[in-house]
């Protein structure tokens, strides 16, 4: 059986989701996991596919970094999946774990992957730290902050912190630090 699993990193990134999808149900999945969700948090879709999976299974996925968060991560994962015997397909790479080729390959792309990750964070750091030198780097502008007359108002009328979160469009932990 072909087990899909999708995901993208946030709610905005429909579209990504939807080829996804598309992609693991034209190759024949006969189940689709999908998420929106970092790759850091839970994963429950994940972990869902994971042990839905048996002896025979192949787990496919459309890119690798839609899988794993690192080597480290893709390593635990594919040792799960080789424990149960169950195979693991990459849509974009041709990558297949059922040969001792797919597996060779598998682990030098995850470790080419984790490495151009790596150094996209650090060109990102040397980034803002010049922007920040150069007094050019602000960061986020505090919005919570710029709502809290309003939050304290809606407070005062008796709404509820999570309504007055909803509502003005801040997380329910910003109502509390404006308390």
């Amino acid at each position: 059986m072909l087990i899909g699993y999708a995901r993208t990193s946030t709610l905005e990134q429909k579209a990504g989701l939807e080829a996804q999808r598309e992609s693991l149900r034209a190759i024949g999945c006969d189940r689709v996991w999908e998420e929106q969700t970092s790759s850091v948090g839970l994963r429950e879709a994940l972990r869902g596919a994971l042990d839905y999976a048996r002896e025979g299974d192949t787990l496919v996925v459309t890119k690798l970094d839609r899988l794993a968060r690192s080597v480290r991560h893709l390593g635990e994962i594919v040792e799960e999946l080789e424990g149960k015997r169950v195979g693991l397909r990459v849509l974009d790479l041709g990558l297949d774990t059922s040969n001792a080729t797919g597996k060779l390959m598998l682990n030098v792309l995850g470790s080419v992957a984790q490495f151009e990750r790596e150094m996209m964070l650090e060109r990102q750091r040397e980034g803002i730290a010049k922007a920040k030198r150069e007094g050019k780097y602000r960061g986020r502008k505090p919005t919570a902050r710029l709502k809290a007359q309003e939050a304290q108002r809606l407070l005062a009328e008796g709404l509820s912190k999570r309504e007055v979160a909803r509502r003005l469009g801040i997380s329910e932990r910003s109502v509390y630090r404006i308390l």
